[in-house]
């Protein structure tokens, strides 16, 4: 009787069906043999037995109790958001007791502070930084012909125009009245003069329209050098002594 050759794959059993044949599934890599560890499993524990609330075990928590909790984290949750709320306040109101009543600027307070950090900046690292000292002239002019709404229309209008030709890291601040300072930080005395020039000119060359009329401006200014060491308020003096002798030039100049 012939040999009958049995050509089934390798691994294939009676009734397997080969990869890739109809109804084949993709190859498995199986595994080797070798021992099986059966880990008998501990029964898990009561939920109940083992959640706390607030540390108080789940058994232990009566209605009374458990309304009592709830209550106290209510009341805990609303102090929170009352802290958060004051915060935002005392935020708020530091902001507003830095900043001038009228214009869009520091106030003298807030000033002097960062006058104080500017000085000891350059007592620190030895960089230059200037003051200048700006005085509004003819202020109580348009106040009598005008009137004080044409006044504080005025010194917003400077205040911005500092503003908007100054760089971020510059401070500027309504000093009082029609006065104004600027703090130009990492600035020479000559750098600092060249700017209160410009700062000078822009004021003059946007004047102020006010009920159909036009009202010029016109802006006196003194440039000090920080000097390590020095009170803020001497430096201030010094700035306010400078424009004064500025100003007085200029009336001379005109005639």
């Amino acid at each position: 009787m012939s040999r009958i050759e049995d050509r089934r794959p390798l691994g294939l059993g009676p009734g397997a069906t080969p990869i890739g044949a109809p109804g084949g599934s993709a190859r498995v890599q199986p595994l080797a043999p070798g021992p099986v560890n059966v880990t008998q499993q501990k029964p898990a524990a009561d939920p109940a037995a083992t959640a706390t609330v607030m540390g108080i075990p789940e058994a232990e928590l009566t209605p009374r109790v458990r309304d009592a909790i709830m209550r106290l984290m209510g009341e805990v949750d609303q102090l929170r958001n009352e802290l958060n709320r004051t915060r935002h306040r005392l935020a708020e109101l530091e902001r507003l007791a830095d900043r001038d009543t009228l214009t869009p600027l520091y106030n003298r307070r807030a000033f002097v502070r960062e006058l104080s950090r500017a000085m000891a900046h350059v007592e620190r690292y030895g960089r230059p930084s200037a003051l200048i000292y700006f005085d509004l002239n003819g202020l109580k002019e348009i106040n009598d012909r005008h009137g004080h709404p044409a006044g504080d229309a005025a010194l917003i209008q400077v205040g911005q125009i500092l503003l908007d030709n100054t760089r971020e890291v510059d401070v500027v601040a309504r000093l009082g009245g029609d006065e104004y300072g600027v703090i130009l930080t990492e600035t020479d005395s000559q750098q600092a003069r060249e700017k209160a020039d410009q700062l000078s000119e822009a004021i003059h060359r946007r004047p102020l329209h006010w009920e159909g009329k036009t009202l010029l401006l016109d802006a006196a200014y003194g440039v000090y050098p920080l000097k390590p060491g020095e009170d803020p308020g001497s430096a201030l003096a010094n700035a306010d002594q400078m424009m004064y002798s500025h100003k007085l030039a200029r009336r001379a100049a005109r005639g």
